[in-house]
């Protein structure tokens, strides 16, 4: 009887103790989550070249500060931003989509409080001066094993920034516009696949509130072209993009 009572507390003392690891274990990844890194997986193709289908990364939650939006389910413990600080120009961000304030985006900022931003012929102008972009050549892309030759231009941004964006053509929908002016308190973002993004030039996301931003995008973590599905394990090791792992977001 004593042997058994021994072995009973035993079992008690260490279902215990794992309990309260997996207590603290909980509370340190919301902790992480919620102050320091989040992860977020790219399910489209608007901001290629930079960003593909299949990208995991990671975002910096205290690039920006602290809203609502920080939170597990956007609770709203208090409004605004807290040890706000304002994106640079060429900063890639996740936000909440200011149409909803539920849907998760990820764009570059290019514009922002106070600045006149307008395309013209697929050129950015930005305060009545065009962006300087230079021709690299050619983006191949791998989505689904596809190949897909698409040109890829490098842009220069006015604090010196560059980064590879897609330009399709100079006549698509949103390459001329009209001239956006930049309220206090919100940024002006796009998507670096020019002529297929829903961003800021658009009606649907508009300009986008400082309280919004999640934070920014920091590095990759991990990368699949979507080539093989879930219940092929045979087909993974060929499915992983090996080059884009553990790679800073520019």
């Amino acid at each position: 009887m004593q042997k058994q009572a021994v072995m009973t507390e035993s079992r008690s003392s260490s279902f215990k103790e794992t309990l309260r690891t997996l207590v603290y274990a909980i509370a340190i990844a919301l902790f992480v989550r919620t102050f320091a890194y989040e992860p977020f997986n790219i399910p489209s193709g608007s901001m290629k070249p930079t960003l593909l289908v299949g990208d995991y990364l990671f975002v910096s939650k205290f690039s920006y500060g602290y809203s609502k939006y920080s939170l597990p389910l956007s609770i709203p413990l208090f409004e605004g931003r807290i040890f706000g600080d304002l994106p640079e120009r060429g900063d890639v961000a996740v936000f909440k989509l200011p149409s909803d304030n539920k849907t998760d985006y990820i764009k570059r900022i290019v514009g922002l409080p106070g600045d006149r931003l307008q395309m013209i012929d697929g050129i950015l102008n930005i305060n009545g001066t065009p962006v300087e972009v230079r021709r690299l050549g050619n983006f191949l892309d791998d989505e689904r094993g596809r190949l897909v030759e698409e040109p890829l231009y490098l842009e220069t941004l006015p604090n010196g920034v560059d980064h590879q964006i897609l330009d399709l053509t100079s006549l698509g929908a949103l390459d001329n516009t009209k001239v956006f002016e930049v309220p206090e308190g919100h940024v002006f973002a796009m998507g670096d696949n020019r002529d297929n993004s829903l961003d800021s030039r658009t009606d649907q996301v508009s300009f986008v509130p400082l309280e919004n931003l999640i934070g920014r995008a920091d590095f990759l973590l991990f990368s699949v072209n979507g080539s093989a599905r879930i219940w092929e394990p045979w087909k993974w090791p060929w499915a992983i993009r090996y080059d884009r792992l553990f790679r800073p977001i520019h």
